[in-house]
Parts: structure tokens; sequence; C-alpha cells
């Protein structure tokens, strides 16, 4: 795998080489010496790290309370950092929201609904690929939703999420995943 990062870095800086954003002394460049004329360094160049919503350094990040309520009525309130998906959120607090296909828009496993109105008015509309995973899920409601689509906002402090009774994942039925 690091070879073909490896490969991605090199054609980028080929390609940005090519397009006149990086200076030809490639070498200044490397050691962390840009060239006025080229693109600063932090502007192309791309970072392996996963995730960095909850680093050590994270406290800082601006965040809104959650509240899940699980399919037996119980309540758990959580802080979420702006930015972050609900899918994500809701791994790192053990909360049981499936989400199979992992946040890649190819199930409904992640499927929540979204218990007031207003909260519901306040996100973007669904895409079309969302729509149409939102029609597998089980137990739809007009408030339902993918908790990978739904991204932590300001506007949205304070929302509330009930998990549907079921999932429809045929493959793994009655399967309780780890978060990832």
């Amino acid at each position: 795998m690091l070879s073909r990062i490896s490969q991605l870095g090199a054609r980028l800086l080929r390609e940005t080489r090519a397009a006149g954003n990086l200076s030809s002394n490639s070498s200044n460049y490397y050691r962390g010496q840009v060239s006025r004329h080229s693109t600063p360094a932090k502007s192309i160049l791309f970072s392996t790290a996963t995730s960095s919503h909850h680093d050590e350094g994270g406290e800082d990040k601006e965040k809104i309370s959650v509240t899940f309520v699980n399919k037996d009525g119980t309540e758990k309130t959580i802080s979420v950092p702006v930015g972050m998906s609900m899918l994500e959120a809701a791994h790192e607090n053990d909360i049981e929201l499936e989400g199979a296909c992992e946040g890649s828009l190819a199930c409904s496993t992640c499927h929540v609904i979204v218990m007031d109105v207003k909260y519901y008015n306040k996100l973007e509309d669904p895409t079309d690929e969302e729509n149409d995973m939102l029609d597998l899920a089980f137990g739809l409601t007009e408030t339902s939703r993918l908790g990978c689509q739904v991204i932590a906002q300001p506007e949205l402090d304070g929302v509330r999420l009930a998990l549907p009774a079921a999932t429809r994942n045929f493959a793994v039925d009655g399967f309780v995943p780890k978060p990832h």
C-alpha cells in the first residue's frame, strides 16, 4: 500500500509541476524550501491519516450535543465534533448503529430517524443515492436519513436520532458490529 501512496504522491508532483505550479528544482521543495513562484507545500501535499476528528488536538474543536434513542427506548447523549458523521459518532460511543458498508453509501443499515422535523429541515436534502438506499431501509419514515450522510453542524446542536427496531442486512442477520 505504501508504494501505491508513493506513486500517487509522485504523480501529484509531476502533474503540479507540469501545470507550472511547482518550481522545477524539486530538491528545494523536498527540503521544505519553496520558491516564491510555487504553490505552498500544504496546499499540494496529501495525508494518509485517517479521521482526525478524535485526535488529541481535537479538544478545541467545536462539538454539538446529539441524543441517540435506542431500540428499547433508552437514550444516550453524546458530544460530536462538527464535521463528523452520525455513523462515526455512534461507533466511537458504542451505540448500536450498524453501518455495514462503512459509510460508503451502499446499504441502509445506518438508518436513523430524525425525531424533530425542525432539525430534519436543517439538513441538506438527501442525494438520489441516499434516497435509493433509504428505499431499502426497515421502518422508513418521513424524517429518515442515513447516519453516514448526517454530518454534525452547529445548527444541529440538540438533535435527537432514533434507531429503528431492525435493519435489513441480509448478509449477517443478527451480527452485532464492532466499531472500525
